[in-house]
């Protein structure tokens, strides 16, 4: 369950969450998802698309098909416009060693998939 912070910050089992709005990739049907996030230092969101370890989530899948229509909303804030990068090469390394270190569980996780999660960085346009 997605619940606030005191600090305005919406969070699940202990990671920010923000809303992330995506066009579905077959039904042309909007879709809202909540996904968690952590801060690159550079007004970005960076997002790990898990999927339950098997497979890409339909967020993820949605995202890449339709990225010139998602938005994002973070409690206080209206929607806002972004331009998503699936991080490739050292930059997606950092962007790991990031976000493993600030959730290890999701390390435990990458280690009983045999796919390499994407790591999405979401920026504002």
């Amino acid at each position: 369950m997605i619940r606030k912070v005191r600090n305005g910050k919406a969070q699940f089992m202990g990671m920010e969450v923000l809303l992330l709005n995506t066009v579905g990739k077959r039904s042309g049907q909007p879709r809202v998802t909540p996904v968690a996030w952590f801060g690159d230092g550079n007004d970005a969101w960076l997002s790990i698309a898990s999927g339950g370890g098997s497979q890409h989530p339909d967020w993820y899948t949605n995202l890449m098909a339709n990225p010139e229509r998602a938005t994002v909303e973070l409690p206080g804030r209206g929607a806002v416009k972004i331009k998503p990068y699936r991080l490739d090469g050292a930059e997606r390394e950092e962007a790991w060693k990031l976000i493993s270190t600030l959730q290890p569980r999701i390390a435990k996780y990458q280690s009983k998939s045999e796919r390499e999660y994407p790591i999405v960085k979401l920026t504002p346009q």
